[in-house]
């Protein structure tokens, strides 16, 4: 594995380094893949403020891939992503939702539980690279996917209220 080793052997905790590394490139993947995702989440969405949401979720997204790549960086490290099979898993299983319900008034509440899945991956796979980050004093890295956990949470809430206000209450 493509590592700076010199650099991790004096790091604090040096022994998650390319577990760390692994998860970036896993995390990194899975952006990509929601991208694609995200467009069809938009486009079988009822609710204009649903679809407003996957749209900036959208563009928040093609930051946060910005944000991983100059994380990588911060590390001396360079961005490769990987194929993230838990997030081709939970892409299909959207697939499958808007299939099963594209013709139904329970869509946007079937998208919402889709999207609010992915989202919890997310919070986890950041959550646990924040907490990495800052036990081997990646201060750099640990801010910036601080920043994009932050935005994740944030999104999660956002569709709970939409689900509360909106889907959940037409389904």
């Amino acid at each position: 594995m493509e590592h700076s080793k010199g650099k991790s052997q004096n790091m604090p905790n040096a022994h998650l380094h390319e577990l760390f590394v692994d998860e970036l490139r896993d995390i990194l993947g899975a952006e990509k893949q929601l991208l694609k995702g995200l467009k069809k989440l938009s486009a079988n969405a009822n609710s204009p403020g649903l679809k407003s949401l996957f749209e900036q979720h959208y563009t928040q997204t093609e930051g946060q891939i910005e944000r991983l790549k100059q994380t990588f960086e911060s590390i001396g490290i360079g961005s490769r992503g990987k194929k993230c099979k838990a997030m081709e898993g939970l892409l299909d299983e959207a697939e499958e939702i808007i299939d099963s319900f594209e013709k139904s008034a329970m869509l946007d509440a079937a998208l919402i539980s889709a999207a609010q899945k992915i989202e919890h991956y997310e919070i986890a796979s950041y959550g646990c690279l924040v907490t990495w980050a800052k036990l081997m004093e990646h201060t750099q890295a640990e801010q910036l996917l601080g920043a994009t956990l932050a935005e994740e949470k944030e999104t999660d809430v956002k569709l709970t209220e939409i689900a509360m206000t909106e889907a959940n209450v037409m389904a």
